[in-house]
């Protein structure tokens, strides 16, 4: 086979060699064997049906094939199949995992070329369409076509006699694809629900109940996360709750951190979790600081280290050093979940087309990198601009604050600004202290500006805004007594500024 070089592959993106196979016999549903090869992995298919992933990272293909399980898993539950029957045939099913796992590969070959890890709705979503059209086709000798892949049986070959689990799933394959999605939401649901006692409930809904969180709550994460249904207490969620109280989370933020994550309870503390907050570590998060990183961004466990490295990689080219990149990890984890490719790098090359040092900024505010560009970035930029800013000073008021762009641009800047118009000041006083739009405009701008008013000093706006209040007033105190004690300036303190003097303030 003639190899693809690594320039054909950055420059053309994607490359794909049909080989002949022979016909299986599958009408409306096909078995495409191609290789091709991206940036991020390779998928070969054999001669036998079976996938070869060349160059794929061993952790994220492994999460994947686990993922494809636990989705195959859900689909034949949710057909009749029983517990056990279902694990049989996911245990059979190795060569129809690894075909899943190059139909994902195929679908987002793009993401793939990049290097994006999917999601795990992403997952979901692209192979139960695919499963539910095979269902569609084969009926009730589904299982069989999963078992036997890539050897389908002859549809033609008498079955065995029907049994309660294959008539319910003939009658199942009948209902149309959203129908099916509906009852599976549906079943998930009354399986969490209250049907009378709590005896009859799973055995995590009192437990999750008691940590406190509302039944509601249990059962919208089960409408957003089916599967969450049939979660094991005592192998799964105990283990996870346990695991994270060790670890600092307070009780009462448990449920806030399974609501906004419930899949933290499918994963392996041991395979999964514990080696991934290592590997964090490693990186640079603060390992005391994992009760607050965990709640904050739940979902930083769940992802694979090479989706981790991608974005560790780009904070690296941009200059971060490995402590830096720690610190950025752990106050903003959030920007591991941010595309390198959609997101964080185009991000990086607006900035720099406005003249700002982008990795200083990553370092100063990474929470910026996650704004849109043409909903955030560009009309506050623009609102500067039309207000007589230079570019160039808006670089400099970016430099300085970079948290300047997280600002809603009608509740906060707006009104800031027409409250500056009214002061004596010129706006290049705007840009040697930007950090005037982070302050609050009733309980410390307002009122303190009327002091420095009424005192008849003069102060810059960072003079009078970034000090506390016992600084404020002996800033004040020492101005009005540096005045009075110049006679040529003493007739110029207001009257409020020397009662204010003669009190101490």
């Amino acid at each position: 086979m003639r190899a693809i070089s690594s320039s054909q592959v950055l420059n053309h993106g994607f490359s794909s060699t049909p080989i002949r196979r022979p016909s299986y016999g599958f009408s409306g549903v096909s078995f495409p064997r191609k290789l091709f090869v991206c940036k991020a992995n390779s998928v070969e298919f054999k001669a036998d049906g079976s996938a070869s992933f060349t160059t794929v990272p061993p952790t994220l293909l492994a999460a994947e094939k686990e993922e494809a399980k636990a989705v195959l898993t859900l689909f034949l539950r949710k057909q009749g199949l029983s517990n056990a029957a279902s694990t049989r045939t996911i245990n059979k099913a190795d060569h129809f995992i690894a075909h899943l796992i190059s139909k994902l590969h195929s679908i987002h070959k793009s993401r793939y070329l990049v290097g994006r890890e999917l999601t795990t709705l992403e997952i979901r979503n692209s192979l139960i369409p695919y499963l539910e059209s095979l269902l569609e086709e084969h009926g009730n000798i589904l299982v069989d076509v999963v078992e036997k892949f890539p050897h389908p049986p002859n549809k033609e070959t008498p079955t065995a006699p029907a049994t309660p689990t294959t008539t319910k799933m003939t009658m199942t394959m009948t209902t149309n694809a959203p129908e099916l999605i509906n009852t599976k939401k549906l079943r998930a649901i009354a399986r969490m629900s209250n049907t009378g006692s709590k005896s009859n409930l799973p055995p995590h809904v009192p437990y999750l109940i008691d940590l406190g969180m509302d039944h509601e709550q249990i059962k919208d994460i089960t409408r957003r996360f089916p599967a969450f249904a049939y979660y094991n207490l005592d192998r799964k969620i105990r283990p996870v709750v346990d695991f994270l109280l060790e670890l600092g989370v307070l009780r009462k933020d448990i449920p806030t951190i399974l609501i906004k994550r419930p899949q933290l309870c499918g994963i392996s503390l041991s395979e999964n979790l514990i080696p991934m907050m290592a590997y964090l570590e490693e990186l640079g998060v603060d390992k005391k600081q994992w009760a607050k990183v965990i709640y904050r961004f739940p979902a930083l466990l769940t992802y694979s280290r090479h989706k981790v490295k991608v974005t560790v990689d780009f904070c690296s080219e941009l200059g971060l050093s490995s402590k830096s990149i720690g610190k950025v990890l752990t106050r903003c984890p959030h920007i591991i979940s941010y595309s390198v490719d959609d997101k964080l790098r185009p991000t990086a090359a607006y900035f720099c087309s406005l003249g700002i040092d982008v990795g200083s900024l990553l370092k100063r505010c990474p929470q910026t990198f996650g704004l849109s560009i043409e909903a955030n970035l560009k009309p506050i930029t623009e609102f500067f601009l039309e207000r007589g800013f230079t570019l160039g000073e808006v670089a400099t008021m970016v430099s300085r604050y970079g948290a300047l762009y997280t600002f809603s641009l009608v509740e906060n800047l707006l009104p800031k600004w027409e409250f500056f118009q009214t002061l004596d000041y010129p706006n290049s006083e705007l840009v040697k202290f930007p950090q005037f739009f982070g302050y609050s405009l009733e309980e410390r701008v307002k009122p303190r500006y009327k002091i420095v008013k009424d005192c008849g000093v003069k102060l810059g706006l960072n003079q009078f805004l970034s000090c506390s209040e016992k600084e404020f007033h002996k800033l004040l105190e020492k101005k009005l007594k540096r005045m009075c004690d110049d006679g040529a300036e003493c007739g110029e303190v207001s009257e409020v500024g020397s009662a204010l003097f003669e009190t101490g303030l």
